[in-house]
């Protein structure tokens, strides 16, 4: 074999390892630059947004009597139910159940806020709400307002409520699930009861890291 052909062969075969080098460093590349799906949390009854959803824009009041809007809950992780301070089971329930969950997250955690939405604005003044949602802790919020907003925020979130009258007493059938935004005030998931605080708190550590690992800045971090 002569020497110009040994070169021209030795050339080849460089220019063939060249291009597999580089077709198996792309797929390498591209597999991993693609997104880790959502974790699996079925076992936790909840269910989590690969891409999350968008909540609606709104004003409303705080316990504080300010006002709210998306914009406010920007910035940290918020779970939300629908409810109101005069529910005689459900409520007290859920409530008390987030505040058990809010004791049990690890230290390394971001200590999210959880958020009330009244499903009875007639009744739930921002007063009413500030001695209700108190009693459960410092993170917990209240917000009243308008019926029909209050009603398209909790479409938001996934949630209904109903209203109708009990020998002259007002009672609101509603959703039972929390809803959890990530810190840029978008859906990430939802969690259906029964709501058994350990598993409340595993469920957003997972969530948490997962978003960290793919989505930072809707994580937080």
């Amino acid at each position: 074999m002569g020497r110009s052909l040994r070169i021209t062969l030795f050339a080849l075969f460089l220019l063939v390892a060249l291009v597999f080098g580089l077709t198996i460093g792309r797929q390498v590349f591209l597999a991993s630059d693609e997104p880790v799906p959502a974790p699996d949390l079925s076992q936790y009854n909840t269910y989590v947004y690969d891409q999350p959803r968008e909540l609606i824009e709104f004003t409303l009041t705080s316990e504080q009597g300010k006002t709210v809007t998306r914009e406010d809950l920007k910035g940290r992780w918020t779970f939300v139910f629908v409810g109101y301070t005069n529910c005689p089971d459900i409520c007290p329930a859920a409530m008390a159940n987030l505040r058990q969950t809010n004791n049990l997250l690890s230290a390394e955690l971001p200590q999210p806020d959880y958020l009330l939405i009244t499903a009875d604005p007639e009744h739930d003044t921002p007063e009413k709400l500030k001695a209700y949602t108190g009693f459960f802790g410092e993170n917990f919020h209240g917000l009243t307002g308008d019926l029909d907003t209050l009603r398209a925020v909790a479409k938001s979130v996934s949630a209904v409520f109903v209203h109708r009258e009990v020998d002259g007493q007002l009672l609101v059938d509603h959703s039972g699930h929390f809803a959890l935004l990530n810190p840029e005030a978008k859906l990430q998931a939802l969690i259906q009861p029964p709501h058994k605080p350990q598993e409340l708190a595993e469920a957003f550590g997972q969530i948490y890291q997962w978003a960290k690992a793919n989505h930072p800045r809707a994580s937080g971090t």
